[in-house]
């Protein structure tokens, strides 16, 4: 049974993408309770009353990334907010932007109330241009009505909110590359510290928090931090979007409350109602690509048996040997026909083109695995090439400036741990190999246990 919408509960109203239609439909509640009824740190209070934690995939405590943010007297603050959802597997960020701007919006305002920013960006990835035209025009409006600008609802709080498009790279995504790029440079993670919060934008006081956490201030706001802690389970609170592709019969975007069931989120009648043209489940990505990949019998049960849940913590049992990550909540499931060593190749290449080239380990090794790979997948493989991937993961793990080289290596090495007999059918098959890559034949390893 589908639970509690947060986010999405009005998002199939006809004109929610308007303010009128929105405010007559509860918006901008969270902007008047704050601003008439509260101030910018009992706003704080709340966020970190509520549990919500990064929902762009690092999963930390809102609260208390906001509470880090440095105050000096005469220096300005500022709010950015991450909308370059560059994630392979992800897409509900710009699900939430398109269809209901104004709930993004109102947790800008919210939120940078709440910081003391008087000036906030929406860093949105280049490629999503018409749904930069979708929030100007919802930003306008809401000028239009006095909710941004000078002295808004006559509180005496001012905000000016900016949408800057970026450049299309992945590696914006990371906080401080999005940062340079906003500053205007080429978009190179910085070292840190110093951290955002003391020295970010400008070398000003910055937060930057992604879209969805962002947009959940607004229902924390109105409905109280205790009341959303209320859903979920342990650390994992609120609900979620999922962005769910793949081999299923109905993808697309969901929201979900924390600690639904793996297996209930893919088979269930109100989710994903199981795998695609009665095929079974070989294995799932479960937080966008830069996390381990889980065969299927790990999919919806722990090792030790336990259910699944889509939550932060059991996602994660196991650690990497036999858990994942919740991630971005990019949610892909393979079906038996999938090649997996051809899915890792792809995520591969995406991933050495998207490298800064900053660091030597993620700039060669990135280069190095797709290269590997290209030999695997295309049949001129050999068994030591597996070898190889491994040592090169071990070289590229824990060794670069930002975690895009960790968000290269940890898929391949989940793919080998797990599909090690698919990577060795490559090299032994290499006939079949070489014709399977232009569609002919998929390969079948009986070995691999699928749902």
């Amino acid at each position: 049974m589908a639970g509690r919408k947060l986010l999405l509960e009005n998002v199939h109203i006809p004109g929610i993408e308007t303010y009128d239609v929105y405010r007559k439909n509860g918006g901008y509640a969270s902007v008047e309770k704050a601003l008439k009824k509260m101030t910018p740190e009992e706003v704080v209070e709340e966020v970190k009353k509520s549990g919500l934690r990064g929902r762009g995939g690092a999963g930390f405590p809102t609260g208390m990334k906001w509470s880090f943010l440095a105050k000096p007297e005469g220096v300005p603050r500022y709010l950015v907010c991450n909308a370059d959802e560059s994630e392979p597997g992800t897409f509900k960020d710009r699900y939430l932007m398109e269809k209901i701007p104004h709930l993004l919006i109102e947790g800008m305002i919210t939120s940078s109330y709440a910081l003391g920013a008087n000036v906030s960006y929406i860093y949105i990835r280049g490629e999503f241009m018409y749904i930069l035209h979708i929030l100007e025009k919802a930003i306008a409006e809401a000028r239009a009505n006095g909710m941004l600008g000078k002295n808004i609802m006559g509180s005496g709080y001012d905000l000016e909110l900016v949408v800057a498009p970026g450049g299309g790279a992945y590696i914006c995504g990371e906080e401080t590359a999005l940062l340079e790029s906003l500053e205007g440079k080429r978009g190179n993670p910085r070292m840190k510290p110093p951290f955002p919060a003391v020295k970010g934008l400008w070398g000003c006081p910055t937060v930057v928090n992604n879209v969805e956490t962002i947009a959940a201030v607004v229902p924390i706001v109105n409905h109280g931090g205790e009341d959303y802690a209320k859903i979920g389970i342990e650390r994992s609170t609120g609900t979620k979007l999922i962005s769910a592709s793949g081999n299923l019969v109905r993808p697309g975007v969901y929201e979900i409350e924390m600690g639904v069931s793996v297996e209930e989120f893919i088979y269930g009648d109100d989710y994903c109602q199981g795998i695609a043209n009665g095929k079974r489940m070989k294995a799932c990505i479960p937080g966008g690509s830069s996390v381990p990949i889980l065969p299927a019998h790990l999919v919806t049960k722990t090792a030790a048996g336990e259910n699944r849940l889509m939550t932060y913590e059991s996602l994660a049992d196991g650690g990497f040997a036999s858990g994942s990550m919740l991630g971005s909540g990019g949610f892909i499931v393979f079906d038996e026909d999938q090649c997996i060593v051809k899915n890792t190749y792809t995520f591969a290449r995406f991933y050495a083109h998207e490298s800064c080239g900053q660091c030597s380990p993620c700039r060669e090794g990135t280069g190095w695995m797709e290269k590997v790979l290209h030999r695997l997948d295309h049949g001129h493989g050999t068994i030591e090439d597996i070898s190889l991937l491994e040592e090169i993961n071990k070289k590229i793990e824990g060794n670069t400036i930002c975690p895009l080289g960790d968000a290269a290596a940890w898929p391949v090495a989940a793919a080998i741990r797990h599909f090690r007999e698919e990577f060795e059918w490559h090299v032994t098959h290499a006939a079949e190999a070489q014709t399977r890559n232009y569609g002919l034949i998929q390969p079948r390893v009986e070995e691999i246990k699928t749902l």
